[in-house]
């Protein structure tokens, strides 16, 4: 697989940096290469070919406040030759009307989505409204930690076996 980075916002005891931890072993991305995006910058991006951004969704609908300080300098990323994929946790029980919209707001400020890979199914959730759907699929990996906890780790299995495919 190229050169992959995995970048993360979140702190380092919660359930981004756990779901991103899991997501790195199944890719077999090493930990010098999983970097919260508080410590990142466009030199750091630059350095992979492959890029996964991965934010929780707070409140309704905002990502990591790492993600607000950091979002818009991907205007200034160069995506020639690289890929990109995202994840997002969010609470679709609690939030159905702005279910990892975090994800969302990530993939509207890419200037390269035809970059973007890892689209995955909507099927199996249970949600009124996310800004990460398009077209009926979603623009990456949705994790329920809170409600489907039972289905994060065959949830990342499965995208990380997508993703070893869409990388090359």
């Amino acid at each position: 697989m190229k050169k992959t980075g995995i970048f993360y916002g979140g702190t380092e005891s919660g359930n981004t940096k756990s779901v991103t931890d899991k997501l790195a072993t199944f890719l077999k991305v090493p930990s010098k290469d999983v970097i919260n995006i508080a410590e990142a910058n466009i030199e750091t991006l630059n350095k992979y070919d492959c890029l996964i951004f991965g934010t929780s969704s707070w409140g309704i609908g905002g990502a990591h406040y790492d993600w607000e300080d950091f979002v818009d300098l991907l205007g200034d990323l160069d995506y020639s030759n690289k890929k990109v994929a995202l994840f997002g946790l969010g609470d679709q029980k609690k939030y159905p009307e702005s279910f990892v919209d975090g994800m969302g707001m990530i993939y509207c400020r890419l200037n390269a989505k035809d970059n973007v890979v890892g689209y995955t199914s909507t099927e199996g959730y249970n949600y009124y409204f996310s800004m990460a759907e398009r077209e009926g699929r979603f623009v990456g990996l949705a994790i329920d930690d809170d409600s489907q906890p039972e289905l994060t780790v065959p949830r990342l299995k499965a995208w990380a076996d997508q993703l070893k495919n869409e990388f090359q």
